[in-house]
């Protein structure tokens, strides 16, 4: 009995369920990508791929990481629903399987590659995938209906894990830390790498809620004329396990005050705030830089929602970023809501140039 496809007898009403029902189980079924790339990463199969020269079969996959014989037919699914979806590719390869036949060889693609070896991004698929960022989203109904009170939770994040994403004891979480971490070397290497000029013409730099200084410490290597400092909260500041050098560390808090430099560098601080308390942050980086023409600025690096290609994939992982920043009280912006923000902060005009994606770096001029 053969499958018939007569177009001729099917309606545009059909035809519109058809895509309706594939949409809609699409995204009930949606959830299976992220945890078989998570599963993917945790058994080390990009790692077997690159150490097999870039191509493996489904034995070799299976023997570099463990699979167990009698599992290859639920390793096959796993490989096959990553290689349809673009996060490895298949080749025929020259490989007896078996009866004889040709076996796929799998591929890494531009995107599987990110997360080999230790400085690849397995850390962010650990973490985003994980227990700690997909379970607050199971709370999203009670958060939606519940009203903001002084004695209630501040976050979606919080009413689930009790604590705020921002909360000291975090620190301890290794593979948060080690997702931020990852991200950052990325960000850091995409911004030095490409658009170092950024830098070139500054003698000081503070770079606010820097952390244990992993980006200054970069710029300063790049830069060895910028003195570059580190603001951060004392208890972060107390537990940098290799503070001085070519970096000076402050404690401090953004809310108050910025020690004066030429530009005072945010990397991804201000998506954690509202709009008000943005202004602030600005306002005191403004106290704190000289003039443009002395060659004052403030130097952002965010996501500008909208500032890349606007194909289905950018457009959804922007959207994707945003509501789960909404899981941490943080907020995405478009272009137009970080110019009032500059604005209402007193500053005069600003440059965006996009550097890895959606992500930017914003140069804020007062």
């Amino acid at each position: 009995m053969a499958l018939v496809h007569d177009h001729e007898e099917v309606s545009s009403h059909e035809e519109d369920m058809v895509e309706a029902f594939a949409l809609l189980y699409h995204h009930v079924f949606s959830y299976i990508k992220p945890m078989a790339l998570k599963c993917a990463v945790e058994l080390g199969i990009p790692d077997a791929i690159h150490g097999r020269g870039g191509a493996a079969t489904l034995a070799d996959i299976a023997a570099d990481t463990g699979v167990h014989e009698a599992r290859l037919p639920d390793l096959r699914c796993l490989m096959k629903l990553l290689t349809t979806s673009g996060l490895f590719g298949a080749t025929a390869a020259a490989v007896a399987d078996g009866g004889g036949e040709a076996a796929a060889a799998y591929t890494l693609t531009a995107a599987s590659s990110l997360v080999v070896g230790p400085r690849g991004l397995s850390n962010i698929v650990r973490f985003g995938d994980g227990p700690v960022s997909l379970s607050p989203f199971f709370d999203m109904p009670a958060w939606l209906r519940t009203a903001p009170a002084p004695e209630a939770p501040k976050s979606l994040f919080e009413l689930t894990h009790g604590r705020s994403r921002w909360d000291p004891a975090n620190a301890d979480d290794e593979t948060m830390n080690g997702a931020a971490f990852a991200e950052s070397r990325l960000l850091i290497e995409a911004v030095l790498g490409g658009h170092g000029d950024v830098f070139r013409r500054l003698t000081s730099l503070v770079d606010v809620g820097g952390g244990h200084g992993s980006f200054a410490k970069a710029i300063a290597a790049a830069f060895p004329n910028v003195r570059c400092a580190v603001m951060d909260l004392p208890h972060v500041v107390a537990d940098t396990p290799d503070a001085g050098g070519d970096v000076q560390f402050v404690a401090g808090d953004m809310f108050e005050s910025i020690p004066p430099a030429d530009a005072v560098l945010l990397k991804y601080v201000l998506h954690c705030w509202d709009d008000n308390n943005c202004v602030k942050i600005l306002k005191h980086c403004k106290d704190a830089i000289p003039a443009r023409d002395a060659g004052g600025k403030v130097i952002i690096t965010e996501m500008v929602l909208g500032s890349g290609p606007r194909d289905t994939n950018v457009a959804e992982t922007e959207e994707m970023h945003s509501l789960f920043l909404t899981c941490i009280s943080g907020i995405g912006r478009e272009e137009h809501e970080w110019k009032n923000i500059f604005t209402d902060a007193g500053f005069s005009d600003y440059k965006i140039t996009p550097v890895m994606g959606p992500i930017s770096v914003i140069e804020v001029y007062p």
